[in-house]
């Protein structure tokens, strides 16, 4: 195929790959009969979405996309034993995980059983201290204090811990990958069990969470009682399913279309708060709950309380989530400080290792909670999955990122049943795993072996992939908002990258150390900005500092901006290249 716009190697060394003619033809029929412009019709097309499906994928509706929560197993056990807690008054514990997924799964429970006027104990496991999902002596005292324990985001993997809550129930509401045997529990509502066939293993914890509230509402109803409104919950549904990197297909772009509508109406004292200590200003998009929300809850159970994040979210009073939101920015702050010294090293490590399969990088006192998102950044860096491990005390704490196609969730869970982890396992495109230091070579030689089958069937994976042309003056809030209608964007649902071909720079500059600001114009049209996050930690930055005057092409994504309550279309910039006369 030939390069788009003939461009072999951009500034950061990727060949432009345009549509193949065949969905240039299915979009160009779709724009047609659908009456839709050429560039949303593109998006349609990419997802093989038929003319006459159209106003169904633009317009997603919840109630035609939600599945039958009976279609996964021991979901009737579940909701069932869930309202008998909440109406007869039993002490009700819920143990968590510390990421986004895990505390949006808790604030949903938290908020369904206070609807009810009951009250429950939360749990999130600190992870310095005691690390992923649920251990022996917190089950112990958590059994000894209640009559029903939630797993939420975690547990599917934690037979002993579980063994240990002696004389108390335990439900499971998982997404990760589960083993050849269950837990001892009263249920395990788990999508990716071994045994399942639902289809349903796309859903975050959150998502499960939902489906299991959906069916303890049917409970209620048939014993003629009023239910909560699982409506007004969506905007936590949501934020877990982008933060999780969950794939936005199926029940997952309603959950996140729908999330975000009742997300703007600003009825969560948590996330009002954090939106406005992150200055989001404006409707929130999938973008937002990814990059400004999403790490901010994290930034808790990486450098500070475990439970904060989960707290805010569930949090009724205005004042307390001003102040946890304000705590939350201050750690997210440290936490980036923290990330930028272990990442130069980690690149350091990959860069001298040079290992065409896997990125991996391993260095003591590494903060353990960091090393997740250092991970995602090594694996953007490279385009390969990718490990980050802190080692402490002889043992190694990893987390791993993977690239579409390789399942590493499950590869790790296999390392760990060799025996070359003490514990691992996942999804597919994320995973944590514990390892005794000096193993941490052999394992992952090991790991690089397992997936290598799957990364020789991935073609073309360092190119990158437009969706076609566009002029500035093409580039407008209402093109926008018609690309918007087919998303949300996200995991297995790319946002649309467009090329603005021969662009004239007006000006170019940084903001802050690490981001680059331009401003380029088509002749006859009005300038367009662009911004480029991160662009002066590799070639695009300095590529681009000294070019105003000359010529390039130029490719990204399109954001709507608002500041002040005025917006402003920009282009998100991802590459350029030199166009021909403007080297």
């Amino acid at each position: 195929m030939t390069a788009f716009l003939g461009i072999d190697s951009s500034l950061t060394g990727r060949r432009w790959v345009g549509p193949p003619a065949d969905l240039e033809r299915r979009a160009e029929g779709l724009a047609q009969q659908a009456g839709l412009p050429l560039p949303v019709a593109r998006v349609l097309a990419e997802r093989a979405v038929a003319p006459e499906e159209a106003p169904g994928f633009l317009t997603p509706r919840l109630r035609d996309l939600l599945p039958d929560p009976l279609e996964l197993r021991d979901m009737e056990i579940a909701a069932e034993r869930l309202v008998d807690a909440a109406l007869s008054g039993r002490r009700i514990a819920i143990f968590a995980d510390y990421d986004v997924d895990g505390g949006s799964s808790a604030a949903l429970l938290i908020d369904w059983l206070g609807q009810h006027g009951r009250h429950a104990t939360l749990y999130i496991p600190d992870r310095i201290d005691e690390g992923y999902g649920p251990n022996v002596p917190a089950m112990t005292a958590l059994a000894e204090g209640h009559d029903l324990i939630i797993c939420v985001d975690c547990g599917t993997l934690s037979h002993e811990a579980l063994a240990a809550a002696r004389g108390c129930d335990v439900i499971v509401l998982d997404h990760h990958l589960g083993g050849e045997t269950l837990p001892p529990a009263l249920a395990v509502v788990n999508p990716n069990r071994m045994d399942e066939a639902s289809g349903l293993g796309h859903l975050c914890a959150a998502g499960v969470v939902f489906l299991t509230l959906v069916q303890a509402g049917r409970v209620l109803r048939a014993r003629g009682l009023p239910q909560p409104d699982l409506m007004a919950m969506l905007d936590l549904v949501a934020l877990a399913t982008v933060a999780d990197v969950a794939p936005l297909v199926g029940v997952n772009r309603a959950f996140v279309r729908q999330g975000l509508a009742v997300m703007a109406r600003r009825q969560r004292a948590g996330l009002v708060a954090l939106s406005d200590v992150a200055r989001l200003d404006g409707a929130p998009s999938a973008f937002h709950l990814g990059f400004l929300l999403g790490p901010r809850i994290n930034a808790g159970g990486r450098v500070g309380r475990a439970d904060l994040g989960a707290r805010l979210l569930a949090c009724r009073d205005p004042r307390e989530a001003e102040a946890m939101a304000r705590q939350l920015d201050d750690l997210n702050r440290d936490r980036r400080a923290i990330e930028a010294a272990v990442r130069e090293e980690a690149l350091a490590q990959v860069e001298a290792r040079a290992d065409a399969r896997l990125s991996w990088a391993a260095g003591d006192g590494w903060h353990p909670g960091v090393v997740g998102i250092v991970a995602a950044r090594v694996k953007e860096a490279t385009d390969l999955p990718s490990v980050v491990i802190g080692v402490e005390g002889g043992i190694g704490k990893g987390s791993a990122r993977s690239v579409p196609g390789v399942d590493l969730g499950r590869a790790i869970q296999r390392l760990a049943h060799e025996g070359l982890l003490l514990k691992g396992g996942g999804h597919e495109m994320a995973a944590g795993l514990t390892v005794e230091a000096a193993r941490i070579p052999e394992a992952m030689t090991r790991l690089a072996d397992l997936i290598a089958r799957d990364l020789a069937g991935r073609t073309g994976s360092g190119d990158l992939r437009l969706s076609g042309l566009l002029e500035p003056s093409g580039a407008t809030a209402q093109m926008y908002r018609l690309l918007e209608d087919a998303g949300p964007f996200g995991q297995a649902a790319p946002a649309p990258r467009f090329a603005f071909a021969d662009q004239l720079i007006d000006s170019a500059s940084t903001m802050g150390d690490r981001h680059l600001r331009l401003s380029f114009r088509s002749p006859g049209s009005p300038a367009m900005e662009a911004v480029a996050w991160g662009a002066m930690d590799g070639p695009l930055g300095p590529g681009l500092i000294g070019a105003r005057g000359r010529r390039f092409h130029l490719a990204g994504k399109l954001e709507l901006s608002t500041w002040g309550g005025r917006e402003r279309l920009r282009l998100r910039l991802d590459d350029a290249a030199a166009a021909t006369g403007g080297a």
